[in-house]
């Protein structure tokens, strides 16, 4: 196999030069007066000095993938942890180029709400090339039709690829799955094991949708690498998830109680997973999950890299990512560093109070449906599991199905899937599907009932207006619902929203302050 070949571009500041590497057609730079190299088209002149080694020795080698580098390749397999030091000196430089189509870091950081807290944090790729991702990860992120990194992405992989661990708070809907999966895939082939020791990464995730998400995004980036993995949940059959644990995956992708069913069991074996990463943390601790969750980490080696993902950041949800990210870790806040959970201001909300019964819910619902063009997704949750099957039944015309707890998995599975391919375009339901679920374009949600707490109005109608797209909510508010009436003006507002003068005046007279008994009070 060829070695790096010489690139001649005379605009590149001395001393440095332009090198192609044959196996991965990328093009990278080296300085030679300091032997460093980067995928960052340098600026101005001198050489960039690499930054903090992690405890690990060194960040990814993106021309490791899939090919040998004269600086040690894919590193060492068999397993073993250390191989994390393997993976070579071409990490993201801290100050980086600003050229076409680059922002001056500040500046970007500024306009996408970006705080980043970590000692010499990386600056956050702006664009695919500059990544350096390998051409099928490429041919991947083009066939999806995306413009550029989330500011999620941008700045994760920034500082997991040079092995530390991050913590991110950010929406749902940031594009946070592609944020840790994609260096989890570089992961795997700079480090080599043996997948039928056990699996290099463990992803865990609070539902079982949230988890089948993950696997198709793991599916789609790592199918053309021969990367395998499965899912790992509760609810359905154990025999076809331990024949694919038996047989060999490179990444498993769990909730926390059907894995430590597999703990307990002896059917799973975690001594070699070095990438470990918790998705939707908040909601996993809302769920309580947190005794799993210790059992396994604690069946986790120490020496790994973490990648800790969540929606809000609450006490709670510091005090468990405190224990468990150690290596030189770099807090990621998309939103602001606020405790409290914030809407997406790409969504519309309407809030409307409702004075009579059911039935004005129902013609309403039906009303908001026929203004929406035809063959929209729109999500309808309702309060209870009998309250979905009767709304279901009057909006039937529409296309709607119901998904709740008392559905068996095969009735779940159908109407997620009939949902996503637009054949029953409503989807009514309860909180079952309100966290994780991440179906493009739904154009609507609708809370049909007020849920148990704001915080979990704002994972609602978090379903809409993801990936950068707008979105809208109705909410069918009434008197019974008066004590979310604060705390729900205060997230309108906050989202530059408007607050009705009969919302106002209800947000006043109530008792409640909005609580309702939520972990983050009134």
């Amino acid at each position: 196999m060829s070695g790096p070949q010489r690139v001649t571009d005379p605009s590149l500041p001395p001393p440095w030069q332009a090198l192609l590497d044959p196996p991965s057609g990328l093009t990278y730079y080296w300085n030679p007066d300091t032997n460093h190299t980067q995928y960052e088209r340098p600026a101005g002149g001198g050489g960039a000095a690499p930054p903090p080694a992690s405890s690990y020795g060194g960040g990814y080698d993106r021309g490791s993938y899939g090919s040998s580098r004269d600086n040690g390749g894919g590193g060492g397999g068999g397993g073993d942890n250390g191989a994390l030091n393997s993976y070579g000196g071409n990490v993201p430089s801290a100050g980086g180029a600003v050229g076409a189509g680059f922002l001056p870091v500040a500046e970007y950081r500024q306009k996408h709400d970006l705080v980043v807290l970590g000692e010499a944090a990386p600056d956050p790729f702006q664009t695919f090339d500059s990544v350096g991702f390998p051409p099928d990860i490429m041919d991947e992120i083009r066939k999806a039709g995306f413009s550029h990194p989330t500011p999620i992405q941008a700045q994760s992989w920034a500082v997991a690829m040079q092995g530390r661990d991050v913590v991110a708070i950010a929406k749902t809907g940031s594009g946070k799955t592609c944020g840790y999966l994609l260096p989890g895939l570089l992961h795997i082939n700079a480090t080599r094991k043996d997948p039928r020791a056990g699996p290099t990464i463990l992803c865990l995730a609070p539902t079982r949708e949230l988890a089948v998400q993950i696997k198709d995004e793991a599916d789609k980036f790592g199918r053309s690498s021969g990367i395998r993995n499965t899912c790992v949940y509760g609810g359905a059959p154990k025999g076809p998830q331990l024949r694919d644990i038996n047989y060999g995956v490179q990444i498993v992708i769990a909730t926390p109680g059907r894995l430590n069913d597999f703990l307990e069991s002896g059917q799973i074996r975690l001594g070699q997973v070095s990438y470990l990463v918790l998705d939707e943390a908040d909601r996993m601790l809302d769920m309580g999950f947190e005794p799993q969750i210790q059992k396994i980490v604690a069946r986790i080696p120490r020496q790994r890299q973490t990648l800790f993902y969540s929606a809000t950041w609450p006490k709670e949800v510091k005090s468990i990512a405190s224990q468990f990210v150690v290596n030189q870790t770099v807090h990621i806040f998309i939103g602001g560093v606020d405790d409290k959970l914030v809407a997406n201001k790409a969504i519309t909300q309407h809030v409307e109070i409702m004075h009579g019964g059911p039935h004005d819910k129902f013609s309403r619902i039906t009303q908001i449906l026929r203004s929406l063009p035809p063959g929209s997704k729109i999500i309808i949750f309702c309060g209870t599991k009998r309250m979905c099957d009767t709304l279901t039944q009057r909006i039937r015309e529409f296309g709607a199905a119901a998904i709740h707890g008392d559905k068996s998995q095969g009735e779940r599975d159908w109407v997620l899937r009939n949902f996503r391919s637009g054949q029953a375009p409503i989807m009514v339901a309860t909180d079952v599907a309100a966290r994780g679920l991440d179906v493009p374009d739904v154009a609507a949600v609708v809370n049909f009932d007020f849920p148990n707490g704001v915080e979990d109005y704002i994972h609602r109608i978090g379903r809409t207006g993801r990936a950068g797209k707008s979105g809208i909510a109705w909410t069918l508010f009434t008197a019974q619902d008066a004590k979310y009436a604060r705390e729900l003006a205060r997230v309108l507002r906050e989202a530059g929203q408007q607050v009705s003068p009969e919302l106002e005046q209800m947000a006043l007279t109530s008792r409640g302050g909005g609580g309702g008994g939520s972990r983050w009070g009134g």
